[in-house]
């Protein structure tokens, strides 16, 4: 635990200070929507029970048996003993043999943030980018001197934390759990003033985060870009739709252009309008142009990958979700302010002895 009370943020570059384009409502409309919400009505509430619903499920999931032995039966994906007393008590059961894609990605995601931190020296630094019910902090056997920092909206994560709490959930010994309000008008200011170190290696993952705009997501992408050191991984899971909505705003406006050469060009020859076929941008080529422009390289992970690699059968259906790892190729706000005092302090000596030979 001493690791963890010496837990206190270098002096760093001044933060960037933006306003939430997600929640960008006033305050008094903010109150009433809190008041009319409920947990019928509430999209973000509804969205994080069916996630945890898909985890409780999973622990039950029956598979083929091992070795054609009845009695040996394969174990679950993962076990998730927090997510029955999230969900409702009757919770209608999915028992087919298929992993869900979600729970795949949850899979995949666990291990990955485990894999990374115990190879981490020192202080190791987690941020959850989540829906609120995330029971990564409690269920993972994360290793001495971890802090977990987790971005989430407020009401659900209280509402969660209030369930967990009444079943006794803790994180592992020695290790510090904060907790983000999605709310804040500036999340990296928030996570400074939680203690995030720049200077510090981090893994940060995104499952279950409400993402409502492109803008929104670029904004957490800056944050990450902004905070990570170089050499730190960003994974986890984003709704095809931001690289829908980008491309097919491109191909629209592609699509009209080409048609007004084409009218224009069509009636300087006399001749009928013509449309030239478009060529279907990338997903894959805009997510990495997205992703290299804020110093990360990007690779996408198939979910049929890791259900082969798990040894077991992905859910049929279309998922629209995309998987991803993404490492961190330049130096973070905290390290680029390091080696610019460090670059100072070596000029200013170097100055010193020049004048003391003189």
């Amino acid at each position: 635990m001493e690791g963890l009370m010496g837990f206190v943020r270098s002096p760093a570059a001044t933060p960037i200070v933006r306003r939430s384009l997600f929640y960008a409502s006033k305050s008094k409309k903010n109150i009433w929507l809190r008041a009319k919400l409920n947990a019928e009505n509430d999209p973000l509430l509804q969205a994080a029970t069916s996630a945890a619903s898909l985890r409780f499920q999973e622990m039950y999931r029956p598979g083929k048996p091992l070795l054609f032995i009845c009695y040996l039966t394969p174990k679950p994906l993962f076990v998730d003993p927090y997510a029955g007393c999230l969900v409702h008590p009757d919770v209608q059961m999915d028992l087919k043999e298929c992993s869900h894609q979600y729970c795949l990605a949850t899979k995949f995601i666990d291990d990955k943030l485990l894999s990374t931190v115990n190879h981490i020296d020192g202080l190791k630094q987690v941020v959850l980018l989540t829906d609120g019910m995330d029971t990564r902090p409690y269920r993972l056997n994360w290793p001495t001197s971890t802090v977990i920092f987790d971005i989430s909206s407020e009401r659900i994560f209280k509402k969660s934390a209030e369930k967990l709490q009444g079943v006794g959930a803790k994180v592992p010994r020695n290790c510090l759990f904060l907790h983000v309000p999605l709310e804040s008008s500036d999340i990296q200011h928030s996570l400074y003033a939680k203690g995030f170190n720049g200077n510090q290696p981090s893994i940060w993952a995104i499952q279950g985060l409400p993402v409502m705009t492109l803008a929104n997501f670029k904004e957490f992408l800056l944050v990450a870009s902004s905070l990570a050191m170089s050499g730190c991984l960003f994974l986890g899971e984003l709704p095809a739709w931001l690289a829908e909505t980008e491309i097919g705003i491109k191909v629209r406006f592609r699509l009209q252009n080409r048609l007004f050469f084409s009218f224009a060009f069509s009636q300087y020859a006399r001749l009928y309008p013509v449309v030239w076929p478009l060529a279907q941008p990338s997903t894959e080529k805009w997510m990495n142009k997205l992703f290299m422009s804020n110093g990360f390289r990007v690779d996408f992970v198939g979910y049929d990958e890791v259900a082969k690699s798990l040894g077991k059968e992905e859910s049929p259906g279309e998922y629209k979700n995309i998987l991803f790892v993404a490492e961190q190729l330049q130096f973070s706000d905290d390290q680029m302010e390091t080696w610019r005092r460090e670059l100072q302090r070596v000029e200013e000596e170097g100055d010193e002895e020049g004048f003391e030979e003189l």
